[in-house]
């Protein structure tokens, strides 16, 4: 018998640290509360109350809450007891599922789980088998992933780690990638460890997951990207508050005036600036995922390095967390790549105004679709001198987004009839995004998520439209190896750049052991020696 809740919360369920078999050290976290709230595609669906709590026997994780909209689950009570060494004892969850009440009673031995399931006037029982120190992760309780918190907390690269999911099965997740981070927000700078899990559900494709602990070894953030589901504790929650993952040192903190709202950023300088000297500026355009100003991205901070290695080469470079993300001001729900191109122009004068900045060499670089953003940025705006894209499109959106698509469907070898669907599934959103009409037989959650003002303008972007407007000279960045935007794109982008009038001058670097990450000392050469030449 399966406690019933939803798909979504069905594939939140995750685990940690060291194989069973794994002597492991004992992880000793802080006791004490903490309130977490639980977001859906970024509206706030509940919030989540939890204790935890030691004695001579072990760990008690106790918590109560409710979510709302499509889960539709209360937490009336939850107690999960571990040994001191982290080994799972007793659990006891009482809840309500849509209003009606269920029971599950969970006793464990060293590899064995029974549980009582009361559920609809019918109580059944269920025994499973699981590994020594299983995690115990029951849908929905989140409070419950404060044990995967402790466990993380001794886990590396590469581990493997048992999750019960009560009272269903055991999966494994992985430890894809662990990186450090500072919280920065009104309470002040919290130290964080962030990793990244493949959770591999049976049957299906493994699911990714982001679970992020601070320095007291406390859970602080648990996220499922691909469906939209964040649970983030209240301190770190703040819309001040933001993932500080690297700072240079010559790094300073700035805000940027913008329309109606400031830009945060962080302005980078070469090292032993002095005197009168005036340096080349580089503005950098992060895409729309992340939207903060380092640009992270698998555990790398991809713009906080490069900000580094131009700034050593001479340049003053700015980058700035996009509207409505990190620290920055304004607001998501109807901005679009042009009115994303209007922040890269409040910044490049903002950086124009600066005594140690040549205000003939202002540069703007962009990343994805930050790419897209920097060229209309520079059709609009005469105070830019140059464009950088990086890892860019030279595809209208709608034709690379279903190219994306096909490559995606290509892993998962499904069926012709079934693969063929999808891809007309795909046509269907992006054509009523467009018209604003058809969508019919779009499922809800499925148009929420397309039926957007950036959405839209992504789809309808064609550089083809906007490089005759570009008179600014354009270096074309490209990592060979970036499996999202193949370098046929870079190639494709040149092309369409040569054929502007009095063609200004085009060039184009591959990178060839470079990913999207760009972590390549080369891309800052590239850059450095390109703009010296403008």
């Amino acid at each position: 018998m399966r406690l019933h809740c939803t798909a979504l919360a069905g594939a939140a369920l995750l685990a940690v640290a060291g194989t069973a078999s794994a002597q492991l050290a004992v992880p000793s976290p802080a006791p004490g509360d903490a309130v977490f709230g639980i977001y859906l595609r970024g509206v706030q669906a509940g919030r989540e109350q939890v204790t935890l709590t030691r004695d001579p026997s072990g760990w008690l994780i106790t918590s109560s809450g409710q979510t709302g909209a499509s889960i539709d689950f209360t937490i009336t009570r939850f107690e999960m007891k571990y040994s001191t060494d982290w080994r799972p004892l007793e659990m006891k969850l009482e809840a309500r599922v849509k209003n009606a009440p269920v029971t599950v009673s969970t006793s464990f031995g060293v590899t064995t789980a029974i549980n009582e399931i009361a559920q609809a006037g019918k109580t059944v029982s269920k025994q499973d088998q699981i590994s020594a120190g299983a995690i115990v992760l029951p849908n929905n309780v989140f409070g419950s992933y404060e044990a995967l918190a402790a466990r993380l907390s001794i886990a590396q690269v590469g581990t493997e780690i048992p999750v019960y999911v009560v009272p269903q099965t055991e999966v494994k997740a992985t430890v894809r990638s662990m990186s450090e981070q500072t919280l920065n927000g009104p309470g002040g700078a919290l130290s964080t460890r962030r990793f990244e899990l493949a959770i591999q559900n049976p049957g299906v494709a493994a699911l990714d997951a982001i679970v992020v602990i601070d320095d007291k070894l406390r859970l602080v953030r648990f996220e499922i990207p691909s469906s939209g589901l964040l649970v983030v504790r209240q301190d770190a929650s703040s819309v001040a508050t933001r993932v500080q993952t690297a700072r240079n040192p010559t790094d300073a903190d700035v805000a940027i005036q913008a329309n109606g709202f400031s830009l945060a950023g962080t302005l980078t300088t070469p090292p032993g600036v002095a005197g009168r000297l005036r340096h080349p500026g580089i503005v950098l355009v992060g895409g729309a995922t992340p939207a903060d100003r380092d640009e992270v991205v698998d555990g790398v901070p991809i713009f906080a390095q490069l900000a580094k290695r131009l700034a050593d080469e001479g340049m003053v470079v700015l980058r700035f967390d996009r509207r409505g993300g990190g620290q920055s001001g304004g607001r998501t729900e109807t901005a679009t790549l042009g009115d994303y191109a209007d922040d890269v122009s409040a910044a490049v004068r903002w950086l124009s105004k600066r005594d140690d900045v040549d205000k003939r060499r202002i540069v703007v670089a962009g990343r994805g679709d930050g790419g897209a953003v920097a060229l209309i940025a520079a059709a609009r705006d005469k105070g830019v001198d140059g464009v950088v894209t990086l890892d860019a499109s030279g595809s209208p959106g709608g034709d690379l987004i279903l190219r994306q698509q096909q490559r995606v469907l290509d892993g998962l070898k499904l069926p012709p009839a079934d693969r063929q669907a999808r891809i007309d599934l795909q046509k269907k959103i992006q054509a009523a995004v467009i018209s604003g009409t058809g969508w019919q037989g779009v499922p809800d959650v499925m148009r929420r998520q397309a039926d957007t003002p950036w959405f839209k303008s992504v789809l309808t972007y064609d550089p083809a439209q906007i490089l005759p407007k570009v008179k600014q000279p354009i270096l074309i960045v490209h990592g060979d190896l970036d499996p999202n935007i193949p370098s046929a794109e870079a190639d494709r982008l040149a092309e369409l750049a040569r054929t502007r009038k009095k063609t200004p001058p085009t060039e184009v670097v591959h990178i060839p052991d470079a990913d999207h990450k760009l972590a390549s000392p080369k891309v800052a050469t590239a850059i450095a020696d390109w703009i010296k030449k403008i």
